[in-house]
């Protein structure tokens, strides 16, 4: 927590929160790639981080995912790589010469992931091809 708050103090751009669970989403994601607890191999990808971030969003706010991710700051996978490289760069996280922040860029987008799933069928459907559209039909008397 004390790198968290020196996080902050320099940049306050994500909550206290963001951070943690960034945190926590890496853990599980080592977990459930059955990685190492320790060494080389425990490496995860950026795209593998980001699968275990929309998991664990998931399970942890159901269809409040997007919402209080939104509320600590984080709105975009993007948002998700500041988060990382700035635990990196606070030595709380390490990595390769081979990650970059660009392995976050558009990995996915937050309405398809944390939005999308919850929607019945039909409405899934309509914004599959970008757009929503709902059409109410009147009876004539």
């Amino acid at each position: 927590m004390d790198q968290i708050d020196d996080i902050l103090r320099n940049e306050d751009r994500y909550a206290p929160d963001a951070y943690l669970f960034v945190r926590q989403a890496l853990d599980l994601t080592v977990k459930m790639l059955n990685k190492p607890q320790t060494g080389p191999h425990r490496h995860v990808s950026g795209r593998e981080l980001l699968e275990g971030f929309r998991r664990h969003a998931l399970h942890e706010f159901g269809p409040m995912a997007r919402t209080v991710l939104r509320s600590w700051g984080v709105t975009s996978t993007a948002d998700v790589g500041e988060i990382v490289f700035r635990l990196v760069e606070s030595g709380v996280l390490g990595k390769t010469d081979k990650d970059s922040k660009q392995d976050f860029t558009d990995g996915y987008d937050f309405h398809e992931a944390f939005v999308s799933p919850y929607l019945p069928a039909q409405e899934r459907d309509d914004t599959a091809g970008g757009g929503y559209s709902h059409v109410r039909q009147h009876r004539s008397r």
